[in-house]
């Protein structure tokens, strides 16, 4: 028999959090963790593992935004919509691509220049489309597009060279693991790194560090070292959602029920954080199986526990949470349900 090899690291001690019945009776079930946290870093509630280390995903975007908004936002003329674009998992719609391309215009920068690779747009996933015969996508269609335009004028405002801005030593990533370590708390050194889809370095974070991450986006004070930069880029992806996200996606749904109060951001593979600027809170959680789903069912869930949703929050969020599960016959035969208790 094949030898298999020991575990890397003890593996996250998931709980269930959401759970498919048939009939009544569970059929499927979803494992996950969740961490609430405040901006003191105080652990409020929690379920499952908050402690060991996951990847954060594209829920990282906005602390990977940090030093370029601290630094040169201002010099570079940035408003608080290409600031949104820059911590997005866009969609591909036009505004999302045309201004993806008039930033990187400015610093006299191309297509070409992005090396986040090419995709077919989220757009046509999440509203049921199919691309035109013969459609063409690039790399401006790619979901972080945004967020490599974002490195790469930070390469430029530091008068670094654009080619290999990915590379971990380059100061831009430099920068970046910087902003991760003081908004998380965890040590520079302690971060645990790897490679995202996008070929950008990716940190893996305990939940209740992402957590106290997001809730360090809501205070009012000027940071002691970003100043008020954490403001700008919460305010910025709260105020213009569909670009950081787009038509039927969960970031876009989750802010405009939040109705101007909250922050989101989704990650790849089952994760996604958020924090309310009014409790200056946050939430970050994770399914174990990277499905986006039941992570929702779960998510609406908690927020319900926490005292979050009002009537029109819950009819906004009602989208996020699937209609029962019916057959080829449209015989109802089942239904996905939180399971998870705060």
């Amino acid at each position: 028999m094949p030898t298999i090899p020991p575990a890397l690291t003890a593996l996250p001690r998931h709980v269930s959090i959401t759970v498919s019945y048939r009939g009544g009776h569970p059929e499927n079930i979803h494992h996950g963790s969740l961490a609430v946290v405040n901006a003191q870093g105080e652990l409020l509630a929690s379920v499952g593992d908050v402690d060991s280390p996951l990847f954060t995903r594209s829920s990282l975007k906005p602390f990977q935004a940090m030093p370029l908004i601290a630094l040169a936002a201002d010099r570079l003329g940035l408003d608080d919509a290409d600031v949104a674009l820059l911590c997005a998992s866009h969609s591909g719609e036009p505004m999302h691509v045309d201004r993806v391309a008039s930033l990187l215009a400015r610093m006299g920068a191309n297509e070409a220049t992005l090396a986040c690779g090419s995709h077919v747009p989220y757009f046509y996933g999440a509203t049921g489309r199919q691309p035109e015969p013969g459609a063409i996508f690039n790399r401006f269609h790619h979901n972080c597009s945004g967020k490599h335009t974002g490195m790469l004028l930070l390469a430029h405002a530091l008068g670094q060279p654009l080619s290999g801005y990915l590379d971990t030593q380059h100061p831009v990533q430099r920068q970046i693991a910087q902003s991760v370590s003081h908004f998380s708390g965890v040590p520079v050194e302690q971060l645990v790194r790897g490679t995202d889809g996008c070929s950008a370095p990716n940190y893996a974070l305990p939940l209740r560090s992402l957590a106290h991450a997001f809730a360090r986006l809501t205070p009012t004070d000027p940071d002691p070292v970003y100043g008020l930069a954490p403001q700008r880029v919460a305010h910025a992806m709260s105020r213009h959602p569909e670009l950081v996200s787009g038509q039927g996606r969960n970031d876009l749904t989750l802010m405009r029920a939040g109705r101007g109060d909250w922050v989101s951001k989704v990650g790849a593979d089952g994760v996604q954080a958020i924090a309310s600027f009014s409790r200056g809170i946050g939430i970050a959680a994770k399914c174990s199986e990277g499905q986006l789903v039941p992570l929702m069912v779960a998510l609406v869930s908690a927020l319900d526990q926490l005292g979050w949703l009002d009537a029109e929050s819950r009819a906004v969020l009602a989208g996020l949470v699937p209609p029962p599960l019916r057959n080829a016959a449209g015989i109802e035969v089942g239904e996905m349900r939180a399971v998870l208790r705060l």
